[in-house]
């Protein structure tokens, strides 16, 4: 998933003349606090990207879990969603909420995986696309949590409503033209 991504955006930058440079490196890991961005040990079931080292990291326990409960296509969502925030560092995207850019993430995401099909370079087996749904379904924020709140990353609906939105139309639909 992470070539495919890495794919993906290297050819989004050159079409727009921008130099790429892919995030440094992808790491699974099992243990609370194996791995560290900017001084902060990663809790389990996670996947993040820390912008301190450039890397992606996930707890590969969890991401099995997910895997076996909702299926593979939810891997390339993460992948695709933590790929998105790298690509966003890289073209300087600031929100005033963490929400924003989360969402806009699962666009991004959802337009990497869209376009890829599109392209033939993904093809997605029966009920995968319903695998996303479920797999954002599950990601969605606590129904009390303030949208406003540092970390917030949208309900359920905003989610999947976000991701699919890029699915469908691609980058324009994600504020990125």
């Amino acid at each position: 998933a992470q070539t495919g991504a890495e794919r993906y955006w290297a050819a989004r930058f050159r079409a727009s003349g921008e130099r790429f440079w892919p995030i440094r490196r992808i790491i699974p890991y099992q243990r609370a606090g194996e791995v560290s961005c900017g001084g902060q040990p990663l809790p389990r079931n996670n996947a993040v990207y820390c912008s301190q080292g450039d890397f992606i990291a996930y707890d590969v326990t969890w991401s099995v879990a997910a895997f076996r409960q909702v299926g593979d296509a939810f891997v390339f969502y993460l992948l695709g969603h933590e790929y998105a925030h790298g690509i966003q560092v890289r073209l300087g995207v600031r929100y005033d909420f963490t929400i924003q850019q989360e969402l806009q993430a699962d666009c991004m995401a959802g337009a990497y995986l869209g376009d890829s099909v599109r392209a033939g370079d993904l093809t997605l087996a029966e009920g995968d696309l319903e695998e996303f749904r479920e797999g954002l379904a599950a990601v969605g924020d606590d129904p009390g949590q303030p949208w406003f709140a540092e970390g917030s990353h949208g309900t359920a609906e905003q989610r999947t409503e976000s991701f699919f939105r890029g699915y469908e139309n691609s980058l324009s639909a994600c504020g990125l033209g």
